[in-house]
C-alpha cells in the first residue's frame, strides 16, 4: 500500500475513494473498505482512502478530544490488510479546517486524488463549518464527473457500529462486546523496552512495551494472548495503567507477563490482544501486597486460558 502525506502530488492513478477517520477500523470501516474495492474492480480504479491526523477532534478540542483506539501506524496496517492501496494522510491544520466545502471538493478530491467514485459514510459531513454534505457531493459529481454513494451504518447485535461504540465498551471492560464491533480482539502494538525490572524482583518477570497512546480507551489487569514472538501466540497477563502501587506514572505503561516463557526479548515489536479483564487497577498498602494479587492475577488468567481450550 502506498502511503502519502498531504496533497503536494496527486494519487498516481484515478480513485475509488472512501474518506473518514478509521479510528479503530472496526466492522462499519470494514464493510465500507470492502464496498470500495468491490466499486474499484468493477470500475478498475485505484482503491484509496483519505484519512485525518490528527483526528479532528483532537484540533478542536484536544482537552475533550476520546481516547484513540488505534495510532496511524495500527490503522494503515488494518486498511492495509482490507485491500486498499493508497492512502492520503491529511495533516488537519487551520488550514484544512478553514477549507470551505467546495474548495475541498475541487482542491483535494479533484486535483489532488482524482476521484471518480466516491463512498461515504451516512453520517459524513465536511468543509469549514461542516456545511458539506451528500447532497453537495451528489452535484458536485454530476457536475465535474464523479459518481457518490454513500452507506448505511452498520448493526452487530442491535447495536450500530461505530468508534465511539467501541470505546464505551473498552472503558466498561466489555471486551467480548469490544470483539464483536470491531471483528476482532481489541489490541496494542508496540516495542518492548527496559523498564525498572521491578517484576522480576517481585518473581513476575514482564515486558515493558513502549506505547504511542497517550490515553488508551481501557485500563486495568487483562488476560492477554502476545504476537511477535516465535511460534504460536504467547498467553499473558498484562497490566495497563500508571502504576498507582509503584510510581503512580503520569503517562500509561503495558507491562506483560508472559506464561510460561522466559527469553530475552528486548527491542521486539509485539501486538497485545486484550480478551478478558481481570480486574481494575488498584493501590496496594506494600510490594508484599502487591506479589500477593499479581499471584492470584496469574492463576486467574491461566484458568481463562485453560476454559478456552
Amino acid at each position: 500500500m502506498l502511503v502519502h502525506r498531504g496533497f503536494s502530488r496527486p494519487a498516481p492513478a484515478a480513485t475509488a475513494l472512501t474518506i473518514g477517520n478509521f479510528d479503530g477500523v472496526h466492522l462499519g470501516h470494514r464493510a465500507l473498505l470492502a464496498r470500495l474495492g468491490a466499486a474499484a474492480r468493477a470500475r478498475a480504479l485505484l482503491p484509496a482512502a483519505l484519512t485525518f491526523e490528527p483526528h479532528p477532534r483532537e484540533y478542536f478540542a484536544p482537552e475533550s478530544a476520546p481516547a484513540r483506539l488505534s495510532t496511524l501506524r495500527e490503522k494503515l496496517e488494518l486498511i492495509a490488510a482490507d485491500g486498499v492501496d493508497y492512502v492520503c494522510v491529511a495533516p488537519f491544520n487551520a488550514r484544512l479546517a478553514a477549507l470551505s466545502a467546495e474548495d475541498f471538493i475541487e482542491r483535494v478530491l479533484l486535483d489532488a486524488l482524482r476521484v471518480r467514485h466516491l463512498i461515504i459514510g451516512d453520517d459524513f459531513r465536511f468543509g469549514a463549518d461542516r456545511r458539506g454534505d451528500f447532497a453537495l457531493l451528489k452535484a458536485a459529481g454530476e457536475q465535474h464527473g464523479f459518481t457518490v454513494e454513500a452507506m448505511d451504518s452498520v448493526v452487530c447485535a442491535g447495536e450500530r457500529v461505530s468508534s465511539s461504540a467501541v470505546r464505551d465498551a473498552l472503558a466498561r471492560g466489555e471486551l467480548e462486546r469490544a470483539e464483536r464491533l470491531l471483528g476482532r480482539p481489541y489490541a496494542i502494538d508496540g516495542r518492548i523496552v527496559h523498564g525498572q525490572k521491578l517484576g522480576r524482583r517481585l518473581g513476575f518477570a514482564t515486558a515493558n512495551i513502549l506505547i504511542k497512546h497517550e490515553r488508551p480507551p481501557l485500563s486495568g489487569v487483562f488476560a492477554v494472548e502476545v504476537d511477535g514472538l516465535a511460534g504460536s501466540p504467547q498467553a499473558g497477563v498484562a497490566n495497563l495503567g500508571i502504576r498507582p502501587s509503584v510510581d503512580n506514572r503520569m503517562r500509561p505503561l503495558l507491562e506483560v507477563h508472559l506464561l510460561d516463557f522466559d527469553r530475552d526479548i528486548y527491542g521486539t515489536h509485539l501486538s497485545v490482544r486484550f480478551l478478558q479483564k481481570l480486574r481494575d487497577e488498584t493501590r496496594f498498602s506494600g510490594l508484599d501486597a502487591l506479589r500477593a494479587q499479581i499471584a492470584r492475577d496469574v492463576e486467574e488468567a491461566r484458568s481463562f486460558f485453560a476454559a478456552l481450550a
